[in-house]
């Protein structure tokens, strides 16, 4: 099996990297951004019809946090509809037999019911920061969903909930709550700071899958015969933002005290997946909250070392 992971340097490419060099009789087709401009819709059906994957993932984005997201809308808008539209009409053009799209637990609604139910998209209105992400990757799952609905390609989509592991992104500006965590008490640690200042009261809950469940997850669907069109990845848990915070300071070794600016935003108050549709399935994440976030942390520590840390 010739298998196409585009987005291959980024976390969770990296992630399906790792999982699929364990699988006997595939071969991997990599290219770098500077090799292959998904971008581009010529250069993306050159490639489609040059190689002709039997299966693709698509796992390559425009990706940041909330402030990244509100600053560059029309840019997380257009890079990414260009990315899916070029590569899932380029597989289907090449005779890809099946195609993954991997989208975000954002595409479901600002007030969707918690936990979020794979049924609940388009109920409602979006969270207004993440909005142009969140309509480029409904965009994707739908093409997916037609596309597989009007020509019988096995084209289907897997949303997962926050992402965390090896090969994160810890700019202190444009990273998610996590690896900005992690940076920020290891640099405290460091310098011997006595406090940490976190923002909010804490009290928000917020589910994190290790990007390595999420390589195993694919790997499961796509051995599936008639996977869902869409379906939710994740733990089926959640966490309050203070026990993560809690956690990622033990783990980086800081001692002092965390004090919590009540006067911050504390942002939506709960957001959990409905994974019930996966685990009916037979898929179940295996990875512990702690045991990622050490592994994570022992893998910061090395990129960091090697000079190899995004952010």
């Amino acid at each position: 099996m010739k298998l196409y992971i585009a987005g291959h340097n980024g976390m969770v490419g990296g992630a399906l990297v790792r999982r699929f060099q364990r699988e006997t009789g595939v071969t991997l087709l990599l290219r770098t951004r500077r090799e292959l401009d998904l971008g581009s819709q010529a250069a993306v059906d050159a490639f489609f019809a040059t190689e002709k994957p039997d299966v693709a993932i698509i796992a390559a984005a425009k990706v940041g946090g909330i402030h990244a997201n509100n600053t560059y809308p029309a840019d997380f808008l257009f890079d990414n509809l260009a990315i899916a539209a070029n590569t899932i009409n380029a597989a289907h053009r090449a005779g890809t037999r099946r195609l993954l799209f991997l989208g975000s637990s954002c595409i479901y609604p600002k007030h969707a019911p918690q936990p979020m139910p794979e049924d609940c998209l388009l109920t409602s209105a979006l969270e207004p920061t993440n909005e142009a992400y969140a309509i480029a990757k409904i965009a994707g799952l739908k093409l997916c969903q037609y596309f597989r609905k009007q020509y019988g390609v096995m084209f289907h989509s897997a949303m997962p909930t926050n992402l965390y592991g090896p090969g994160d992104n810890y700019h202190p500006q444009n990273s998610h709550v996590l690896p900005a965590l992690i940076r920020r008490f290891d640099e405290a640690r460091a310098a011997g700071k006595p406090e940490v200042v976190a923002w909010g009261t804490g009290s928000p809950m917020r589910e994190f899958l290790h990007v390595d469940d999420l390589a195993d997850a694919c790997a499961f669907l796509l051995k599936l015969e008639n996977p869902p069109d869409w379906v939710n990845v994740g733990t089926g848990t959640d966490v309050t933002i203070r026990e993560l915070t809690e956690t990622v300071a033990a783990v980086t070794g800081f001692k002092g005290r965390i004090t919590w600016d009540a006067s911050k935003p504390d942002g939506t108050p709960r957001k959990l997946m409905d994974v019930s549709r996966l685990s009916g399935l037979g898929w179940k994440a295996r990875i512990a909250l702690r045991e990622g976030i050490e592994k994570t942390f022992a893998s910061y520590v090395a990129e960091k070392a090697a000079g190899t840390l995004r952010g």
